[in-house]
């Protein structure tokens, strides 16, 4: 326990002095996405009977809580290669899950707070959706997954521009593909069973379904959930491997 709240209080600390910072880099995406494609593009749209902005709004959080999730990495990655903090951990009596959980609930603290700062802006654009328990319980359950993933391909690559290139090939196209911006049921069969590995499809659906008030369906919440699962066993695998 104290190797676990160590580990997750010093990325509270750097979160902290940047919170300011950090605040504004969590609504400038958003924000531009319902100015250009809710608010110009989609105006007049109807998705289902209600307006494109209440669609894309809770994508908008899905996606949001997927990348800021992922983006411990980039901590991870300075901590590692930067300030040999890695090193400190390792030579520290602090087990593997202890290090993955702090590090995962870092994540999430980050998520949390981007999700509100999107619901903060969909106020503002007039989007005023149901923000219950299942739909935080998804908005978690996508940020745990994206947040353990983090952790595992930030033990994995060699150098600090290698995540960029994880970023670019794994996280911008699942942001334009996971139904965020569209309904995945308008594409193609073949499509959508590609796009049903996704866990940000699964997300979407979700957090959208329990935005507009619906009872969201089962199987979303059973993929975040082995999803989840399987990230974390292979957390804990590439940081016993990064030990070595």
């Amino acid at each position: 326990m104290s190797a676990f709240l160590a580990v997750y209080l010093r990325e509270l600390l750097i979160l902290k002095r940047r919170l300011k910072r950090q605040i504004a880099g969590m609504a400038v995406s958003p924000l531009l996405y319902m100015l250009t494609f809710g608010y110009a593009l989609g105006r007049h749209l109807e998705m289902g009977g209600r307006s494109y902005l209440e669609f894309l709004v809770p994508g908008l959080i899905a996606m949001t809580s997927m990348t800021q999730g992922f983006s411990i990495a980039q901590e991870i990655n300075v901590a590692r290669f930067y300030f040999c903090v890695f090193e400190e951990i390792q030579a520290a009596p602090a087990s593997r899950l202890a290090y993955v959980m702090g590090e995962i609930c870092a994540g999430l603290t980050r998520v949390a707070l981007s999700v509100l700062v999107v619901i903060v802006l969909g106020w503002l654009f007039g989007v005023w959706p149901h923000y219950g328990p299942f739909f935080w319980l998804a908005v978690l359950l996508n940020g745990f997954t994206f947040s353990a993933l983090a952790v595992a391909l930030a033990m994995l690559v060699k150098s600090h521009a290698d995540q960029s290139l994880l970023t670019n090939f794994i996280i911008t196209p699942m942001a334009f593909l996971g139904g965020t911006f569209f309904p995945v049921e308008n594409l193609p069969d073949w499509a959508q069973a590609l796009l049903s590995v996704l866990p940000l499809t699964h997300a979407a659906q979700a957090i959208r379904a329990a935005a507009v008030g619906d009872a969201p369906e089962w199987l979303p919440f059973a993929v975040l959930v082995a999803t989840g699962v399987a990230c974390l066993i292979l957390a804990v695998w590439t940081v016993e491997k990064a030990r070595d």
